[in-house]
């Protein structure tokens, strides 16, 4: 596997870099540049979580299409093609969420830059990383920081209680642990890593469960 913890990778559209990677989920930060957009796409083998950090996207399915104003968060099941349309002025920066962690994970159907049949990126394309780049350490504890018009907040959890006061509309990322149900014997996880949600969504599902794995460590989406 190759390691992309200290590099930028250039885009047509951008950059992007990874912030945070363990065994289960890579979070990775893209800026795409006003009017840009992203491969029509899809990952045969891994979820993706989209965050919408400062801006508006059009995501683009091959049969409709939907806008994302942040925050806001939108999840791409397995195998579902998608493309990411920066319309906002200034561009958009966003939270990319992948498991399982693969980037040759990657089917192009079409691209405007003409990387159809091509790959992910090559190491000729990376450059170092700078300092204003976010890196969430692992292992966490709690960290904040500020992007766009949202704060963010790193937790380690072992316990419900931030989900029922938190504001049921911020967005919810879970890096690690989960949300689990035991039925038979046997432990469920209803929410995994690299699940995106809103708390009033989580609040729900969190209502009827067991509670949340020890060491569960999610990022809390609050708008400024």
């Amino acid at each position: 596997m190759v390691d992309h913890t200290t590099v930028i990778v250039r885009k047509p559209w951008g950059y992007e870099y990874l912030a945070y990677q363990n065994a289960d989920v890579a979070l990775w930060m893209l800026h795409i540049l006003p009017g840009e957009k992203t491969s029509m796409h899809c990952h045969p083998s891994k979820s993706t979580g989209l965050v919408v950090l400062d801006g508006t996207a059009e995501i683009n399915f091959i049969a409709d299409s939907k806008i994302l104003t942040a925050p806001a968060k939108q999840m791409i099941r397995r195998g579902l093609f998608h493309q990411t349309h920066a319309i906002s002025d200034h561009g958009v920066m966003m939270f990319e969420i992948e498991t399982p962690v693969d980037k040759d994970d990657l089917i192009r159907l079409h691209d405007k830059y003409g990387r159809a049949n091509v790959g992910y990126e090559g190491s000729q394309f990376e450059l170092p990383k700078n300092e204003d780049c976010l890196w969430i350490n692992d292992p966490v504890s709690s960290a904040q920081f500020e992007i766009g018009g949202c704060s963010l907040s790193v937790h380690r959890i072992s316990d419900t209680s931030i989900f029922n006061t938190s504001n049921p509309e911020n967005i919810i990322i879970f890096l690690q642990g989960g949300v689990i149900k035991t039925i038979n014997g046997r432990t469920h996880r209803a929410i995994m890593p690299g699940d995106v949600g809103q708390v009033k969504v989580v609040q729900q599902v969190v209502a009827e469960m067991d509670g949340v794995e020890d060491n569960t460590i999610i990022i809390m989406i609050i708008q400024k």
